[in-house]
């Protein structure tokens, strides 16, 4: 007999640096973060630099404490199905919580690439860092709402 493996929600923290120029930008992260939050513990987090977010991947023990999930144009592209899936096999296999991160204007730093435990890219087109931190939110909110068959994906 297989014993079913209890599963922890994913704990989210959606990272980006610098500060929030743009009000609507601000208004639509709240609010991401507030649908997000239906589905899992999450939390927007604004960093004054790269370090301070390498300081989350640093390593306790055996393993870095957050798995670090970069923006960056050299990664992974997946379809929002696929992004769900990748969210649940996080959950499945890693218990530590997933830190997904928009880096500055001018991109990260190799040191930053080295340390993340997986490079994810949005597409090819080239977004103003605010806009991919709200591109990135609404796509952790479709593939929340991918796993719980909510009607939200399918345009209703």
């Amino acid at each position: 007999m297989s014993r079913v493996r209890s599963l922890r929600p994913v704990k989210i923290t959606i990272a980006w640096i610098g500060k929030t120029r743009q009000p609507a930008i601000q208004v639509l992260t709240e609010e991401y973060v507030r649908r997000i939050s239906q589905y899992t513990a999450v939390r927007g987090l604004a960093l004054p630099g790269e370090g301070v977010l390498l300081g989350l991947a640093e390593r306790h023990g055996q393993r870095p404490a957050h798995a670090l999930v970069l923006l960056d144009s050299r990664g992974r592209q997946f379809s929002s199905e696929e992004f769900a899936q990748f969210l649940t096999n996080h959950e499945e296999h890693d218990s530590r919580p997933l830190v997904l991160a928009v880096g500055p204007a001018d991109g990260f730093s190799e040191q930053a690439v080295h340390s993340a435990s997986f490079l994810l890219s949005l597409g090819k087109m080239t977004l103003s860092h605010e806009l991919a931190r709200v591109v990135l939110l609404e796509q952790v909110y479709r593939a929340l709402t991918i796993r719980k068959g909510h009607p939200y994906h399918l345009g209703h």
